[in-house]
């Protein structure tokens, strides 16, 4: 695996730029940063936001080290470890609630440079997501609990816990929640716009 060590850094003062092109300035010069090589960040405020979202896109990719600071000047260095951002964990499914009283979207893949949007949809009892063509895309789900039952063009699917299934492309759909267990399931897909998920009337 490849190590920590700075081989050479650049310094950044963003005291000058407007706020809101800070971050992407910031972003773009770390991307250009060769493996193991970092810079000096020099700031009017310590950049936590900035930290934050550096986290979450890059996770253990991107090394975080304050510097000595004064009142007006705070200095970070940042360093890259990895090529990409590093893999990781971003949802245990067992810390879900089984059962909701909404239905909506209860998780979204947090990452915001991505090819993939991801979601855990939950259906409260007796919940559905209307009848509706899918977009012009392939989704597949994996039942995480509860039940329900999928209605397409051709007849109706049993959905239960464990189950994967595929939407193809354009296919018609109507989720429909079991009235007592309800029905949660993530869905996976290149990213697009999010479904409409309405409590059934």
């Amino acid at each position: 695996m490849r190590g920590n060590a700075v081989a050479e850094e650049s310094v950044i003062d963003v005291r000058s730029i407007p706020k809101p092109e800070r971050h992407p300035l910031i972003i773009k010069a770390y991307e250009e940063l060769e493996v193991g090589t970092g810079l000096i960040l020099v700031n009017d405020h310590v950049p936590e936001g900035l930290r934050v979202e550096m986290v979450r896109e890059y996770a253990e990719a991107v090394g975080w080290e304050p510097l000595e600071s004064t009142e007006d000047e705070a200095r970070v260095r940042i360093i890259r470890r990895a090529a990409t951002p590093a893999p990781r964990v971003v949802l245990d499914v067992a810390e879900l609630t089984e059962t909701v009283e909404d239905s909506g979207s209860v998780w979204q893949l947090p990452t915001q440079h991505r090819d993939l949007d991801a979601n855990v949809i939950a259906l409260s009892p007796g919940g559905e997501i209307r009848e509706h063509t899918g977009p012009s895309l392939d989704v597949l789900i994996h039942v995480l609990a509860g039940a329900g039952t999928l209605e397409t063009e051709t007849g109706t699917i049993d959905l239960s816990p464990g189950q994967i299934v595929w939407l193809p492309r354009r296919s018609r759909r109507r989720f429909l929640a079991d009235a007592e267990a309800g029905l949660q399931y993530f869905s996976v897909h290149q990213r697009k716009q999010g479904l409409s998920i309405t409590a059934r009337s």
